[in-house]
Order: C-alpha cells, then sequence, then structure tokens
C-alpha cells in the first residue's frame, strides 16, 4: 500500500522557515517522482516542487526559486521542502505527492498525502 505522511507545518511570522518533511511507503524511490503541491484558501492548487530520481529531473515553481528547495533522503524514503523567507500568500495546505514519469511538466498526484498546513501570519 502506498502511503505518504507530510509533518512540519505549522504558525510561523513572515520572514520564517518551516521545513516540511514527507516519509513514504510502499514504493521505491525510483518508482515514481515525488512532488510538493500546495492549495491556499480560495486557490486552486499548484505544483510547488518534484525531485524524480528516475531520470534525475527536478521541478520548483519559479516564483520560489530562492526561497524554497527540495531534497530527499533516500535512506529514510523522505523528502522534504525547506521553506525560507515566507511570506503570508505562501500560507496554504501543502500536499506530498507520487506518480507521474519525470518532473520536467511538473509534479503529478497519483497518491496523496493528508497534507499539512502551514500559516505564515503578517
Amino acid at each position: 500500500e502506498v502511503q505518504l505522511v507530510e509533518s512540519g507545518g505549522g504558525l510561523v511570522q513572515a520572514g520564517g522557515s518551516l521545513r516540511l518533511s514527507c516519509a513514504f511507503s510502499g514504493f521505491r524511490f525510483d518508482d515514481y517522482p515525488i512532488g510538493w503541491f500546495r492549495q491556499a484558501p480560495g486557490k486552486e492548487r499548484e505544483g510547488v516542487s518534484c525531485i524524480s530520481t528516475s531520470d534525475g529531473s527536478t521541478y520548483l515553481l519559479d516564483s520560489l526559486k530562492g526561497r524554497f528547495t527540495m531534497s530527499s533522503d533516500n535512506a529514510k524514503n523522505t523528502v522534504y521542502l525547506q521553506m525560507n523567507s515566507l511570506k503570508p500568500e505562501d500560507t496554504a495546505v501543502y500536499y506530498c505527492a507520487a506518480g507521474g514519469y519525470g518532473c520536467a511538466g511538473g509534479p503529478y498526484g497519483e497518491y496523496w498525502g493528508q497534507g499539512t498546513q502551514v500559516t505564515v501570519s503578517s
């Protein structure tokens, strides 16, 4: 059974940092790309980042470059999203997802975690 479990969300002041974690099980790291999505209140879900070990491709939303970084720990079957210089507009539920073929077009969600809330206060 595929499972993805996010953690690390919370309330932070603008300018602060958070690191989200996504621990996955039920598949190997090179079976699927793994990515992050976020959905802010009243907005559509958007793809944030992606890592694919099968073809080495990565993706990060242009508007987040310089502030967000995605990384992985293959030994722990965990991916991370380091978020720095957070802004109130980063407030959203952040989801970890796996699926698709490569990250060239962004993350693809076939399997989803339950999401973790990130709230950035001004």
